[in-house]
């Protein structure tokens, strides 16, 4: 067994290079109460049986002297080999003590504890074994026929202790390793979800910056180049197309405000912030760009959750970007209608369509991130399906598109909407 370090205690006297397998186990101060107690009294017992013989004063002396060896535990040095150095001469003068006057036999228990306690196992079981040849020894020696007992009893205690507490050691060594394990699967575990929740924070920025900034700079980008266009045929409308995108930009440089501090879209501030009259805002934007827009709602849409609110904004800003930019459509319809058991939102186009099968619009998803321009409905979809609610795609090449988000209006509805909202 390796030598393991053990951190002084003062108030019960273990000392810092104790390396036994009873080292974890605070009794150093009662192992040293005990010692003395013994000493003490096997010295008494000397004196009771045999008197003032001419062993007597050697017998005293020697008991004295153990007594303070006893005494001076605490001011050995805690270091190194100190500890053992004095386990070994308290033991070696228990030993000679105890050949002369077999009444300090009895001392041999605590000092015992104190070599299992100190002494690294190996060296610990040799000391024990000697100690215990020591004390059988001086038992023969009182003794007038032999008695196997006097043999057999103290190897039979010393076997068993030595296993119980080999035993002890073994399970507190598994289980510290146990714990050591556990520590670092733990520290494993919250790595990894750190790590997951840093990519999660990532994948939901890059979704509002695109479905936010991105496309006011789009819008930006449409009005300057209407406005280039028409700079000498039509100069007033040139000059109301910069008013527009400079107009733009600042709402632009408001929304980049709101997403690093990871707001709701500015559409539902306000008084008026509900998320019809928001939507209609959002609406009113994206006409003007070649393409009539038309908002139209259903019903009373009350108490929706404030991240389900921003998803479904952010999501028809997107999703009219997409239609002014790419369907070369000329109506647009926005719906949303607000029913006792569900939200929805319909946004028709009559532009040119798509393949609306999940592999093309995946494919089609691959080719946007390659050329740095978003996630697209799949990056709509992952935010909707975050929040409870899901997004269908209707579309075939010719026939226009047509999106719905669906969000159930129950009382658990709101309940994923903290992961958006963190």
């Amino acid at each position: 067994m390796e030598p393991r370090p053990l951190v002084h205690d003062a108030a019960e006297g273990v000392p810092d290079g104790a390396r036994g397998i009873l080292a974890p186990v605070r009794f150093g101060r009662a192992l040293q109460l005990v010692l003395i107690a013994l000493i003490v009294v096997s010295a008494i017992r000397y004196l009771l049986r045999h008197g003032e013989g001419e062993n007597a004063v050697s017998v005293i002396a020697g008991a004295v002297v153990l007594a303070i060896a006893a005494l001076l535990q605490g001011l050995v040095p805690r270091r190194g080999a100190w500890p053992g150095a004095w386990t070994l001469v308290v033991c070696a003068l228990w030993a000679v003590l105890t050949l002369i006057a077999p009444s300090f036999a009895w001392c041999a228990v605590p000092l015992a504890f104190a070599v299992l306690q100190i002494l690294p196992f190996g060296p610990a079981i040799a000391v024990v074994g000697a100690m215990t040849a020591v004390v059988i020894a001086a038992e023969l020696r009182l003794a007038a026929l032999f008695d196997p007992t006097l043999v057999a009893g103290p190897i039979g205690i010393a076997f068993a202790t030595i296993v119980a507490y080999r035993a002890l050691d073994r399970e507190a060594t598994v289980r510290q390793q146990l714990l050591d394990e556990l520590t670092a699967t733990q520290a494993d575990l919250s790595a990894a979800q750190h790590r997951a929740g840093a990519l999660a924070e990532r994948a939901r920025l890059s979704r509002e910056i695109h479905d936010s900034v991105g496309q006011y700079l789009s819008s930006i980008n449409l009005l300057l180049q209407a406005a280039e266009q028409g700079w000498e045929r039509r100069p007033d409308a040139a000059r109301e197309q910069v008013r527009s995108a400079a107009g733009t930009a600042r709402a632009a440089l408001d929304e980049v405000r709101r997403v690093v501090r990871d707001l709701a879209p500015g559409e539902l501030e306000g008084a008026a912030g509900s998320l019809p009259a928001a939507l209609a805002r959002v609406v009113a934007e994206a006409s003007g760009h070649g393409v009539d827009v038309q908002f139209r709602s259903h019903g009373t849409a009350t108490e929706i959750p404030l991240p389900v609110a921003s998803a479904i904004i952010r999501t028809v800003r997107g999703a009219l970007a997409n239609v002014t930019e790419h369907a070369r459509a000329t109506r647009a319809v926005v719906s949303l209608t607000a029913q006792p058991d569900e939200l929805r939102l319909d946004i028709r186009d009559d532009g040119v369509g798509f393949d609306a099968r999940p592999s093309a619009i995946a494919a089609r998803a691959a080719q946007r991130r390659g050329a740095g321009r978003g996630r697209g409905i799949p990056g709509m979809a992952e935010r909707i399906a975050q929040l409870g609610g899901s997004l269908q795609v209707e579309s075939a090449p010719g026939e226009g598109t047509t999106l719905s988000i669906v969000f159930p209006m129950t009382a658990d509805a709101a309940a994923p909407a903290s992961r958006e909202d963190r």
